[in-house]
Parts: structure tokens; sequence; C-alpha cells
């Protein structure tokens, strides 16, 4: 495997279709949503330079794009996928990495969040500085919830008014500070006892 991952730009705007198709057949597989894009809006991404694509040559194995809402407050790594003869190698993990990064560089003060039910995508997620969360802390922007509409449970967001359903709420925040947590290995600083001598004092009467 000899697998590259490229910042997006016109001259990938070519594999605009096979992607949508990737992602389209991907989501039939799991039996929930991706929110179905047309290719032109992939391509949009792509010539704006908001998206990243795996190749192996010449070949698509691997793509993820950036959607904003909220004026830009919030950020959304969307469409992330691998072909099915490249999963279980880590390529996945690799795209969603490079795809936060830029969404970092693009839009340093939004927050990026990310809804799923997959473990795996919790995982990535909270690996690079995610939280759960719930809904009511995402975007409220509609255009972000229409793209649930392809999900076998977009009943249940429905009928919980868009503040529950079966995925998980995931919220990265840049104004929110990890906590580091102390290595079981670090080095403690132990400071020296000193003792003190006592001294009898006697006195005459």
């Amino acid at each position: 495997m000899n697998v590259e991952i490229h910042i997006a730009n016109s001259s990938y705007i070519g594999y605009a279709q096979e992607i949508c198709d990737l992602i389209y057949e991907s989501a039939q597989a799991r039996g929930t949503g991706i929110a179905r894009r047309s290719a032109e809006y992939v391509a949009e991404k792509i010539d704006a330079g908001k998206a990243v694509i795996a190749l192996d040559g010449e070949r698509l194995v691997g793509f993820a794009y950036i959607e904003t809402f909220s004026h830009q407050r919030f950020v959304a790594n969307s469409g992330l996928v691998v072909h099915p003869d490249y999963r279980n190698q880590g390529l996945a993990k690799k795209i969603k990495r490079k795809i936060f990064d830029l969404s970092r560089k693009l839009y340093p003060n939004a927050k990026i969040f990310s809804i799923t039910t997959g473990l795996a995508v919790m995982k990535m997620n909270t690996e690079l500085g995610f939280k759960p969360v719930t809904f009511s802390e995402l975007t409220d922007d509609a255009e972000f919830w229409k793209g649930c509409q392809g999900c076998r449970n977009y009943d249940i967001l429905q009928r919980n008014n868009y503040k529950m359903c079966l995925c998980t709420g995931l919220l990265y925040d840049p104004k929110v500070k990890p906590i580091q947590e102390a290595s079981p290995f670090a080095k403690k600083v132990v400071k020296p006892v000193i003792k003190r001598r006592k001294t009898n004092k006697m006195f005459k009467k």
C-alpha cells in the first residue's frame, strides 16, 4: 500500500462523482446516514481546499470534507470514508487527523463537532480531544440536521425535537484546554526531611 493523503485542490475535481458513490455505498452498508451530497457539492469543497483525499497512485481510497454552520462558529468533519479494500489498516485515523488539522488551520476559533454511532469514530475523536455532549451544545443550523434525513433513525430524531437520537454528540472546543493526566511513571519530587536536634537547657536556681 502506497497511500498518500492530500489536501484537495482543483486538480482532484475529477474524483467528485466517484467520491459520492463511495460515500453512498458505505452508508448503505452501515444502514446509518452519511449526508448524501451531489457531485457538484463535493467538487465545490475540493476546489475550495476544504477536503482531503487519499490516493493509492491514482486510485481513490479515502476522503473527508469540511462543512461550516452557524456563521462559521461550528465546523463538521463530514463524509469520512475509506474504500473497503483499504479498511482496518489505520487509514481512517490518518484521514481524520488530516481533516481535523485542516479545520483547525482554516477555522482556528470554531468548535468542531460530530455525531456518530460508530465506536471507531468515537475513539478517534476522543484521542483528538473531543468530549461527549448533548445535542443542545451543537449547532442549531437546520442545514446540518437535514443531513440526517437519509438515516433510518431520522424519525427518532424528529420525535425528540432534534435533541436526542441514537448518535452520540462529540465536540472539540478550542477554548477548553485538555486536562493532562500525570504519568504513572513520572518521578515524584520528594522534599528532604530535615531533623532538628532537641536541646535541653538546664537552669540553675
